[in-house]
């Protein structure tokens, strides 16, 4: 069993606690290690091996270094009580049981203590295997999840590979990219070694650029392998960029009901209800939505209804800005900054999205020139036919390359700012658990 896996534990409970339980860190407990002065090494040494406490240092500033020396250095910082020491931290909470037995061998105890208020624990992510490692790098750029809030690891790796898909479609360039994946996870390119866990994650993206191609008749360009089962991007590029914004206006939505959760779960009802990346900022989406809903229907019902629902979400916005706002002129100031900012956010978060169709049709457009240049120099003659071989290898090469770069960078751009934004108010801090690389002497000196 992994260290990860170790901490994590193993799932408990019917059906329905194991997702509710999976859709948040792993839970942690508030302990106390205490020990006698003369078994209080031993306890230290035998929490290190387990690797699933953090201690919190007297020193707060000091960083906590792997080693022998480290079991002196918190022992010289618990506290004491006559011949008793005591030392807190952070555990998870199916681990306390098992590291209390262990500790009782050895003269020690791990005793549960409540939380303390307005302290939140530190974060630890459940590892349910090779794939959740292989997608939570994309969270944990963006930072640490709070600890009250869901952990969106599969959802955003799944929003982050269709994004990229849609940018890159192509058959031929999303096999390419599906096989890189497979030699990734073969190790044989010792320079990667260290990203071999992220093979899911790069297939995952490649498999999604397979379909786009075939949705898009694309394979190395319009080629005519495939056929278009869905449009051209380069013969129907206004088409494709309002699919874009309703499939960033559907991400949205999913965002705000994740936002709205974590908004519940960091400071209940109120905190829900008011802020912006709550019901308000949620109920002005909707109402804005169908504003524009009404105006393409030619519907006056429809538009007068979006628009009431867009006022009552931006009064809801102003009740919580002005609730975290100073007093007098100032405070007003900022409640009006914040609700312009929240208006021009909303419609610039949603329009954002076309981008997706922008880079597809760049994509496709690339494809095309390409194709038509090598079809160009084929009847030319042998020499023609060799230069059109080299050019349909060298620019398809050279769009692989910039389009992989170009759709990574814009769906995580979109992944982060449009959608991470209203995931995530609050900065959560990582779980660090005190460690052992080898087993110290048990015995004071």
């Amino acid at each position: 069993m992994s260290s990860r896996e170790h901490l994590a534990g193993p799932p408990t409970g019917n059906v329905t606690a194991q997702w509710r339980e999976a859709l948040r860190p792993v839970r942690m407990q508030r302990v106390a290690l205490t020990a006698g002065l003369e078994d209080l090494r031993g306890a230290l040494a035998r929490t290190g091996e387990a690797a699933c406490v953090e201690i919190e240092r007297l020193d707060s500033t000091a960083r906590v270094a792997e080693g022998q020396d480290e079991v002196g250095r918190y022992a010289a910082a618990a506290v004491r009580h006559g011949e008793t020491a005591a030392l807190t931290g952070w555990c998870p909470a199916q681990q306390v049981p098992l590291l209390a037995a262990r500790l009782s061998e050895v003269g020690g105890a791990l005793v549960p203590l409540p939380t303390p208020r307005g302290v939140d624990p530190p974060t630890l992510l459940r590892d349910t295997g090779r794939g959740h490692r292989a997608l939570s790098p994309l969270v944990r750029t963006f930072g640490t999840v709070p600890y009250a809030d869901v952990d969106p690891t599969f959802p955003a790796a799944l929003t982050y590979v269709l994004m990229f898909g849609v940018m890159f479609g192509d058959v031929g360039h999303g096999a390419l990219l599906v096989a890189g994946a497979l030699l990734l996870r073969s190790g044989r390119i010792r320079a990667l070694e260290t990203a071999r866990h992220l093979w899911p994650f790069v297939a995952a993206a490649g498999a999604v650029g397979m379909a786009a191609g075939l949705l898009y008749g694309e394979f190395f360009g319009p080629t005519g392998v495939v056929p278009t089962l869905w449009l051209s991007p380069v013969d129907q590029p206004m088409r494709l960029i309002e699919y874009a914004i309703g499939l960033g206006a559907v991400l949205l939505a999913g965002a705000y009901a994740v936002g709205i959760l974590n908004r519940w779960r960091e400071g209940g009802a109120g905190r829900a209800v008011y802020a912006v990346s709550g019901v308000a900022g949620s109920v002005l989406f909707l109402g804005a939505g169908a504003l524009v809903a009404g105006f393409y229907l030619r519907s006056g019902v429809v538009e007068i209804a979006g628009a009431v629902t867009a006022v009552l979400g931006i009064g809801a916005a102003g009740v919580g800005l002005a609730a975290a706002a100073p007093g007098g002129a100032a405070g007003g100031l900022q409640v009006g900054i914040g609700l312009f900012d929240l208006v021009t956010r909303t419609g610039a978060n949603v329009v954002s999205f076309a981008r997706l169709a922008a880079f597809g049709l760049t994509h496709a457009a690339l494809g095309a020139v390409i194709w038509q240049g090598t079809t160009g120099l084929a009847h030319r003659g042998p020499i023609a036919a060799v230069g059109a071989v080299a050019l349909f290898a060298v620019g398809n090469a050279a769009t692989f390359t910039l389009e992989a770069l170009v759709a990574g960078v814009q769906a995580m751009r979109l992944e982060f700012y449009e959608l991470f934004s209203r995931i995530f108010e609050l900065e959560g801090r990582p779980f660090r658990p005190f460690k052992l690389s080898a087993r110290p002497p048990e015995a004071a000196p």
